[in-house]
């Protein structure tokens, strides 16, 4: 099964295959790259923007070592349940790149990988953000409504 959704600004493809279930979303930001980049890669600016739409404020939490083989936690609390997910940086490439896996503490053995690309695009940026190797379908749909309102924050934020 794959849906594909696309917008003047994003498009989304939710894919199953042999493997293991993916999704690619792809967003267009009136960012440039680095702007982009730096509200992934700076636990300061992360906390201002991650989250879903009912994440409580105040609660999110970043603690980030950006490098290859470096660890990453982010926690929040939303809806009164805390959240808490984690991995380990595989590739950065500073403005352009970043691959890390994806673990929620809650399901420590359904380990995930997430890919965060951008390019410039006229004056701003176009991200490209794929998130592979899903223990399942409903793992994949139900991150696809999370990282599509996370994108929208992060959205408000850079604007």
């Amino acid at each position: 099964m794959a849906a594909q959704t696309s917008t003047a600004n994003s498009s989304i493809r939710a894919t199953d295959s042999l493997a293991r279930p993916s999704l690619t979303l792809s967003r267009r930001f009136g960012a440039p790259p680095e702007k982009v980049y730096a509200a992934w890669a700076d636990p300061q600016k992360l906390v201002q923007w991650f989250g879903p739409g009912e994440v409580e404020e105040g609660s999110v939490k970043a603690d980030i070592d950006l490098r290859v083989g470096g660890r990453y936690r982010i926690s929040f609390k939303a809806k009164g349940t805390y959240n808490e997910v984690g991995g380990v940086y595989r590739d950065v490439v500073p403005n352009r790149r970043l691959v890390f896996s994806w673990a929620w503490h809650s399901t420590p053995e359904r380990v995930s990988l997430v890919t965060i690309s951008t390019q410039p695009e006229g004056s701003g940026t176009l991200l490209t953000f794929l998130h592979e190797q899903f223990a399942d379908e409903t793992a994949r749909d139900n991150h696809l409504r999370g990282w599509s309102e996370f994108l929208g924050k992060l959205e408000s934020y850079l604007t």
